[in-house]
């Protein structure tokens, strides 16, 4: 098998790059990735068995004659490459319209002329907009932001593709935990740091609000794993767990007893975006097991430098 990831030196696309380099199967992963996050991490780490597979291109996914050249004699593309500002994500309209929406659709319509096989899109709970129950697939989506917005229309763009290619669209939650390419704009890494570097939490609203969450290792383990699979081709929720801002905040204090927190504008009522995990298709990818917050922070805690 031969891969492209679009976006592969990113957050999930490190842990991803390096499951796939240790499956015999695959001879080939090219990692598609403009760099935009300057985030070079990726590169750096003792050579592993494996890793010779890998052929990196710097590119844009406008960039069509590139990402066209790209796409030669590939079987599976992961698009993961996205446009991604947490909590923000209502700036910066265009750029999410442009690189989210349009850059999706190119690749669709390069895909549409190749002999690709299977392509597997990380979506984003976003695109339900908010619940405070859980929910599942069958609920409409109604995204509230430009990022959700910009993450449905791409959706409906990868969905003409599904009568040429098994098509995967994975509604992931938010991610969370260590790995030498994290992000720490999203809450629960942005959490980590000030707990540990700061030892005070500043949270937004009363701390009531929750979402849908998922391990960067689970989820990376879960798209690894779909090329072997049986999974048919479909729309999926990929989460884990549903934590509160103060039960993440109540981990963190198990952890690290003298940490401290404040409220900013405590008395706004911030929504809640709350998503049933899919045991079938997490027990399907072989990621569905129960982890406890705690032992997940800790891990992650210890893992810093300092």
């Amino acid at each position: 098998m031969k891969i492209l990831i679009t976006g592969g030196a990113g957050y999930i696309g490190t842990p991803l790059v390096d499951l796939l380099c240790a499956n015999p199967l695959i001879e080939k992963i090219i990692v598609y990735d403009n760099l935009s996050r300057s985030n070079y991490n990726l590169f750096i780490g003792a050579k592993k068995e494996g890793y010779q597979k890998i052929v990196f291109i710097k590119g844009e996914l406008l960039d069509s004659r590139r990402l066209k050249q790209s796409l030669k004699g590939i079987d599976i593309v992961y698009h993961l490459a996205a446009r991604v500002t947490t909590p923000l994500a209502n700036s910066d309209a265009h750029l999410f319209d442009q690189i989210n929406h349009w850059g999706t659709a190119e690749l669709v319509y390069l895909l549409e002329e190749t002999a690709v096989k299977k392509l597997i899109y990380t979506s984003s709970g976003g695109v339900y907009g908010s619940s405070s129950e859980p929910i599942d697939e069958l609920v409409q989506p109604d995204p509230k932001s430009f990022y959700g917005i910009s993450k449905l229309r791409a959706e409906e763009h990868v969905r003409r593709l599904s009568d040429r290619m098994q098509v995967y669209i994975l509604r992931c939650g938010n991610v969370y935990g260590y790995n030498r390419s994290m992000r720490f704009d999203a809450v629960i890494n942005k959490f980590m740091f000030e707990a540990n570097f700061e030892k005070r939490i500043t949270i937004h609203g009363d701390g009531e609000q929750s979402r849908s969450f998922i391990h960067v290792d689970t989820i990376s383990k879960a798209l690894a794993n779909i090329p072997e699979s049986d999974l048919a081709g479909g729309t999926y929720n990929l989460v884990d767990k549903i934590y509160s801002v103060m039960d993440i905040v109540d981990a963190f204090k198990q952890i690290i007893p003298e940490l401290e927190f404040i409220l900013i504008n405590q008395y706004v009522k911030l929504s809640n975006l709350n998503i049933k995990r899919n045991d079938d298709i997490n027990r399907t990818l072989g990621v569905l097991y129960e982890t406890s917050l705690k032992s997940e922070l800790s891990e992650s805690l210890k893992r810093l430098r300092f």
